[in-house]
């Protein structure tokens, strides 16, 4: 957690770093994005693998000059009874990016949440 206290810093230590993320980090929504362009930014869209090859396509195509898009999900969470592991936005820009040598894509073999959630994902 990037606000996590360490125990060290004391309460203007946490004060201050949650000044700075709060400074620095943006959280919005998609229908935020729409019209948009993104300059030197880092864009990270997190939970793609619940977003359509069209809304995939809406978001990365924001990112203007010096920006960066890391698209994060786990297809095996999928969520939404309109998209298959196949049909995902995550796996769209996965399959059409692969070729290009400005990308790159890294797939973790296991997750680190908890051994209870390992098996439910195998089981349920």
């Amino acid at each position: 957690m990037l606000n996590k206290p360490d125990g060290e810093s004391g309460e203007w230590g946490r004060a201050a770093t949650r000044d700075l993320i709060r400074s620095r980090i943006k959280i919005k929504s998609l229908n935020f994005m729409r019209g948009r362009t993104f300059l030197n930014k880092y864009l990270i869209i997190d939970e793609a693998q619940n977003l359509t090859p069209k809304q995939m396509k809406t978001l990365i195509t924001r990112a203007g000059p010096g920006t960066k898009v890391v698209c994060m999900g786990n297809i095996a969470q999928i969520d939404t009874p309109y998209l298959t592991e196949g049909s995902s936005g995550l796996t769209y820009v996965v399959d059409r990016f692969k070729g290009w040598a400005h990308s790159g894509h890294v797939t973790l073999m296991r997750g680190e949440r908890s051994r209870l959630a390992d098996y439910a994902g195998e089981v349920l």
